[in-house]
């Protein structure tokens, strides 16, 4: 059987790659990528030269299906998403559960992740965190999912896109406007920048600049207990079970 690596990649700087990295992208018989214009352009920065073939995240099965052809011809097979860990927001999550289920091995070849930098250097403590990736583009299930988000006590990282990232900090400094986050805009790259303080302190900087280029994630600090609770009080039927002297 063959092996199909799933080779994390550079978020911005191209000097994050890893030994191992270089080494597998060196070795397979073919790299498959989420684009294989960008991958391409990381491969000749590198010195690799290796077949390519396209796995795009709106074609996904028909991407899957390619690659796991090449495992049952007992190739190897890299697959890299455009940057980043591949299955954290990006597509590989189905190449890896059929090359799985054909028995094939699927290695994991750990590196650069946004959702990992930006915990790493936010300076917001936390004993739990939720990804909850890419927030709904529709007003209504955004603001739905942040205010579920924030009443829990873990903390929560969600990626946004530079168009709609004062939107989504409205919404959040609208269920908690001293709630402690931390967005980081550009992360390993040339103009790589970390706001970090309280939610509406963030949410009026970020709709005072008059333009936002870059990806970004948003690390949100998880809510007290004692708020959660008196929010859950203030909901009709409420019963606090953990003080209830009643069988459950």
């Amino acid at each position: 059987m063959a092996t199909l690596y799933m080779v994390a990649t550079p978020i911005g700087n191209l000097e994050d790659i890893t030994l191992r990295a270089l080494r597998i992208l060196g070795e397979v018989d073919t790299v498959a990528c989420e684009d294989t214009r960008h991958t391409l352009k990381l491969l000749n920065h590198l010195g690799i030269k290796k077949p390519l073939i396209a796995c795009y995240a709106y074609e996904e099965e028909k991407g899957s299906a390619r690659i796991l052809g090449l495992l049952n011809q007992g190739r190897n097979v890299a697959y890299c998403s455009d940057a980043g860990t591949p299955g954290i927001s990006d597509p590989g999550v189905l190449a890896a559960q059929l090359a799985r289920e054909q028995g094939h091995e699927v290695v994991p070849i750990p590196g650069p992740s946004a959702l990992a930098a930006l915990a790493s250097a936010a300076g917001v403590f936390f004993k739990a965190v939720t990804f909850d990736g890419f927030p709904s583009p529709k007003p209504g299930r955004r603001r739905s999912r942040v205010r579920e988000l924030m009443e829990r006590e873990e903390a929560f990282i969600m990626y946004e896109s530079p168009h709609r990232i004062v939107k989504l900090l409205a919404d959040i400094a609208a269920v908690d406007a001293g709630r402690r986050i931390c967005v980081g805009r550009e992360l390993t790259k040339l103009h790589e920048e970390f706001s970090v303080g309280a939610a509406a302190d963030i949410a009026a900087d970020y709709e005072a600049r008059k333009e936002i280029k870059g990806e970004l994630a948003v690390l949100v600090a998880g809510g007290p207990k004692k708020a959660r609770k008196a929010r859950a009080e203030s909901r009709p039927g409420y019963r606090d079970e953990e003080e209830s002297d009643e069988p459950l």
